[in-house]
């Protein structure tokens, strides 16, 4: 394990060693996309100077070489969730190509005419619209699980929905817009007494937190690397074999198929099924050296470390006048979300990247949620394990600063 060093660490980030306005840039905006270290860099680089290649079919050397490295990817991004076996990981494009695909393949299987699927009043849109276009197909309904002003799920409504018998439960593991921590081994124990199968979106908790998802017992639990250090463009779904074997295709065309005539076509074996076409291979090796930069340190000191950056963010921002934080959860990871009384976020977002700091703006892809409290959208800071407390001053006084402009 390499040690917690925090400088060591940040000159592995190039792009945060620059100024912008004339300022030292402060990326707050981790939530979105995490910035990458060199070593993903350069391995992406590394295979388009010396291994790219189709693979799978090619016989030749870079064919086989490869093909290779890209299943040795599968393996290690396996060993990352403790998957029973690789070809539980399926290779995606990221949460939402991931999300799309359950919507399409496990709904066809499982979801017909009148049927239900349960979202929680949390969720990103990925994890919401994906569900709903396929019910109004097929004619289904779209539960949602309650949450309270402090952004926490209802379990007790919860457990009412399940008694009416959804098909489907997806759930986020944490709020892209609350930082609210979700129980979700307890919701998919939960739902499992019914014999529903249980989605995860992990898209904000797989930098953060070690995901085990055999201890969880969730029948899919999907992500994107681009949050975790990785390269846009690359994620995955992991799913329980007993699941991906029974689901149909999603997509068609090469590599997912096993034999095709212009009578029939059968398909290839999990995961390939789910993996039409030319995969991003490049981004893939990326994303293996992003899990292996993770689990080059300790996990829980690291997370010990972003916990200490929230409360220190949070308890620096509560002393601003007019500061009402959107999600007080008892449990909260990774993220900020806030509103200072009388100045759209979008006004106090603009004036605090002219000093220097990053932050997003907005309803973060989850509008529903800011019509349950009735406002147009949040200042979202998010944290990863590069920044710093004297980030967090820096960011503080430049929130001060532009509320005091527009107040």
């Amino acid at each position: 394990m390499n040690q917690f060093n925090i400088n060591d660490i940040r000159k592995q980030f190039p792009v945060l060693d620059q100024q912008v306005y004339g300022k030292p840039l402060v990326y707050f905006d981790n939530a979105a996309t995490t910035q990458k270290p060199l070593c993903v860099i350069e391995r992406e680089r590394d295979y388009y100077l010396h291994e790219n290649c189709n693979i799978h079919r090619g016989v030749h050397y870079l064919s086989q070489m490869a093909t290779e490295a890209y299943e040795n990817a599968r393996k290690t991004v396996a060993q990352f969730v403790n998957a029973r076996q690789s070809q539980e990981i399926v290779f995606t494009r990221g949460t939402t190509e991931s999300l799309n695909l359950l919507a399409t393949s496990l709904g066809q299987l499982l979801v017909g005419e009148g049927d239900k699927v349960v979202v929680s009043a949390m969720e990103h849109h990925s994890n919401m619209v994906p569900w709903q276009q396929m019910l109004m197909r097929s004619k289904g309904e779209l539960l949602v699980i309650r949450m309270d002003k402090k952004g926490v799920l209802d379990l007790n409504h919860y457990e009412e929905l399940l008694k009416q018998r959804p098909k489907i439960v997806s759930i986020a593991h944490i709020s892209n817009t609350l930082g609210t921590v979700n129980p979700i081994k307890e919701m998919i124990a939960m739902a499992h007494k019914y014999d529903i199968p249980v989605v995860i979106d992990g898209a904000q908790s797989m930098a953060h937190q070690v995901i085990d998802v055999q201890d969880l017992d969730c029948d899919f639990y999907v992500f994107s690397g681009h949050k975790m250090y990785a390269p846009m463009g690359i994620g995955g779904l992991y799913g329980k074999m007993e699941w991906l074997e029974k689901m149909p295709p999603y997509q068609f065309g090469g590599e997912m198929v096993d034999t095709v005539s212009f009578e029939k076509t059968t398909f290839n074996k999990v995961p390939f099924k789910f993996e039409a076409g030319t995969p991003n291979v490049g981004a893939a090796l990326g994303l293996e050296t992003a899990v292996k930069f993770i689990q080059s340190f300790d996990r829980q000191e690291v997370e010990a470390y972003e916990d200490e950056l929230l409360e220190y963010a949070t308890e620096e921002l509560a002393n601003i006048e007019g500061t009402r934080f959107i999600g007080q959860a008892p449990k909260r990871n990774g993220l900020i979300s806030f509103v200072i009384d009388g100045i759209h976020p979008y006004d106090l977002g603009t004036i605090i990247d002219k000093m220097g700091v990053a932050v997003r703006t907005g309803h973060h892809c989850a509008e529903p949620v800011m019509t349950f409290f009735g406002i147009p959208g949040t200042v979202r800071a998010s944290f990863a394990m590069y920044n710093t407390k004297e980030e967090i001053d820096i960011f503080v006084k430049a929130v001060e600063k532009a509320a005091n402009m527009l107040k």
